[in-house]
């Protein structure tokens, strides 16, 4: 099994090397921990001038309401884009997510691209085994004009995406301790986000169900 793992790492260090060497795009995509909006605890600390009032427990039935962020992670300009869903986690939603982010920021940065590589792991919304996905994504390709490929991490390997490190990791430490008690706040909070390396966000609200 770990040779079936190494090779596969090697295959995708090709992928990016080659995309690299072409000029085309390479985002890296993942579905962020959904959160619950409402009066509910969350971990992390944080300073104010009078502590915070909520419960101590974070049931779904207390909740308001949920947030899905959708993360698409861009190296090259080390650039963070959240997409929130408040429907469900679906491979539509995922490639909606990914349809809005192109059509509004990723191609003008990007105009000669002649294809786009996706880092991603094996499960969630775009499950390597789930032929709905790539239903959805020949519909994505479809409608961009670009060829889309993917590159799914071996499974138990997720924490190796680089977007779980370089930007879902800053995303929670701007968001630690402050109670998601509605969608602006989150989307206040999660807009912040930023390193003294360069790391920039930005941010859209899917209210599509």
């Amino acid at each position: 099994m770990a040779f079936v793992f190494a090779k596969q790492f090697e295959h995708i260090h090709y992928l990016r090397e080659l995309d690299d060497f072409r000029g085309n795009p390479l985002f890296s995509i993942d579905t962020k921990k959904k959160e619950h909006l409402g009066l509910l605890y969350r971990d992390g600390r944080v300073y104010c001038q009078e502590a915070f009032e909520a419960f101590d427990h974070d049931f779904p039935s207390w909740a308001t309401g949920k947030i899905i962020p959708h993360g698409i992670w861009d190296p090259a300009r080390n650039h963070g884009h959240l997409n929130l869903g408040i429907s469900h986690d679906t491979s539509q939603f995922a490639c909606d997510s990914f349809r809005w982010f192109w059509l509004r920021i990723g191609r003008y940065h990007y105009p000669d691209a002649t294809s786009i590589l996706f880092l991603c792991d094996a499960g969630g919304s775009n499950n390597y085994r789930h032929y709905i996905f790539k239903q959805d994504l020949q519909r994505l390709v479809n409608d961009i004009g670009i060829e889309i490929r993917i590159a799914h991490y071996p499974t138990y390997c997720s924490k190796y995406n680089p977007i779980e490190r370089r930007f879902f990791s800053n995303v929670t430490r701007a968001c630690q301790g402050v109670l998601f008690d509605s969608l602006d706040r989150v989307v206040g909070l999660m807009r912040k986000t930023a390193t003294a390396t360069g790391l920039t966000t930005t941010l859209h609200v899917i209210k599509k169900a």
